[in-house]
C-alpha cells in the first residue's frame, strides 16, 4: 500500500480517534465585547474587612474613613475603644469637678444666707409683712443647718450647667458633630430652665402651698412654723422644680438625636404621667399631700406642652 497520506492509509480514523477535552462553558474566555466581571478570581481579605484591591501603594491596607458607613454602621469621628477602668476613672474625675463647683457656690452663698432666709420667709406666707408668723427654732444647730441648705440652692444652680457640660465632655467621643451642637446648645438652655423652675416655685407654688396650709389649720390650732422644717420644704420644692423644668430640654435632645419620637412619647403618655406622680410623691411629700400634687401637675403640663409645641412645628 502506498505511504502517501493522500491515499488515506495512515489517516486517523475519526471514529477511533481519542476525544479531545472540551472547554466547559463556565471556563471559557470572555469575548472581546463581553465585560470581565472577575467573578472567578478568589476574594482576598486581610482579616480587617479590606477586600480585593482596596490597598494603597506600598502594600498598606486602605481603611475606610470613620465618617463613612462601614458595613451599614457609621461611627463618630472620635470614637475609640477604651478600657472600662479608664471610663470609670474619667467619670469620677468629672463628677469631682461638678462637686467642687457646687461646693464653691455653696460657700459663696453662705455669705448672704441670713439675708436670703429673711427674704424668703417674708414672701412665702400669704400675709403682710407685719402679720408673718416668726420662725421657731427647736435645736441649737437648726439655724446653721438652714443657712447651709439655703446656700446649697446657689450651689445647685451653679453646678447644674457644669454637670451638663461635663456629661457632654464625657460623651463627646461617641457623638456625631450635629449631636455635639445640640448638646452644647443645651448648656445655657439648662441654666435658663433651672432659673425658671426656681422662680416658678418661689412665686407660684410656695405661696399657693402656704395659703393652703394656713386655710387647712386655721381655726383648729395656732400655727407655729419651725424654721428648719419649713425651709426643708422650701428648698426641696425649689431644687426639685429646677430639675423638673429640664423636662422640655431632655425631650428635645432625645428627639433631635433620634433616641425617640414625639409620636412614641404621645402614645406612652400615661406611663409618663404615672412616673411623674411617683417621683413627685417620692421627693416632695408633705402631710397634706398638696405639694406632690402641685409638682405632679407641673411635670405633666411641661411634658404635654413640649409635645404640643413639637406637633405645632411639625416634628413627629
Amino acid at each position: 500500500m502506498s505511504d502517501d497520506p493522500a491515499d488515506g492509509g495512515d489517516a486517523e480514523d475519526p471514529v477511533n480517534a481519542p476525544e479531545m477535552p472540551q472547554e466547559s462553558s463556565d471556563e471559557r474566555m470572555p469575548a472581546a465585547d463581553e465585560p470581565d466581571t472577575g467573578s472567578e478570581r478568589p476574594v482576598e481579605t486581610d482579616g480587617e474587612g479590606v477586600v480585593g484591591d482596596h490597598h494603597e501603594q506600598g502594600g498598606e491596607p486602605a481603611y475606610p474613613d470613620p465618617d463613612d458607613d462601614v458595613g451599614g454602621i457609621s461611627t463618630p469621628p472620635d470614637d475609640e475603644e477604651m478600657p472600662l477602668a479608664d471610663h470609670i476613672e474619667e467619670m469620677v474625675l468629672r463628677l469631682a469637678v461638678v462637686l467642687l463647683v457646687g461646693s464653691a457656690g455653696t460657700a459663696i452663698g453662705l455669705l448672704w444666707a441670713s439675708q436670703a432666709i429673711e427674704h424668703i420667709w417674708l414672701n412665702v406666707f400669704p400675709y403682710t409683712v407685719e402679720e408673718v408668723p416668726p420662725p421657731h427654732i427647736y435645736h441649737p444647730l437648726e439655724l446653721w443647718l438652714t443657712r447651709i441648705k439655703v446656700s446649697a440652692l446657689l450651689g445647685i444652680m451653679v453646678a447644674l450647667p457644669m454637670f451638663v457640660y461635663q456629661c457632654y465632655l464625657f460623651m463627646k467621643p461617641g457623638l456625631y458633630p450635629h449631636e455635639r451642637k445640640y448638646y452644647l446648645a443645651a448648656v445655657p438652655s439648662s441654666v435658663i430652665l433651672a432659673g425658671l423652675g426656681m422662680l416658678f416655685s418661689y412665686l407660684l407654688v410656695l405661696p399657693v402651698l402656704f395659703q393652703y396650709f394656713t386655710f387647712y389649720a386655721e381655726g383648729s390650732a395656732e400655727i407655729a412654723y419651725a424654721l428648719g422644717e419649713t425651709f426643708n420644704l422650701v428648698i426641696t420644692l425649689i431644687g426639685f422644680l429646677a430639675i423638673v423644668f429640664q423636662i422640655p430640654l431632655f425631650i428635645m435632645l432625645a428627639i433631635m438625636m433620634g433616641v425617640t419620637t414625639r409620636r412614641w412619647l404621645a402614645q406612652k403618655r400615661l406611663y409618663f404621667w404615672a412616673a411623674f406622680a411617683g417621683l413627685s410623691f417620692m421627693f416632695t411629700m408633705d402631710p397634706t399631700m398638696m405639694a406632690p400634687i402641685l409638682v405632679a401637675i407641673t411635670m405633666i403640663l411641661l411634658f404635654e406642652g413640649t409635645l404640643l409645641i413639637l406637633k405645632w412645628v411639625g416634628r413627629e
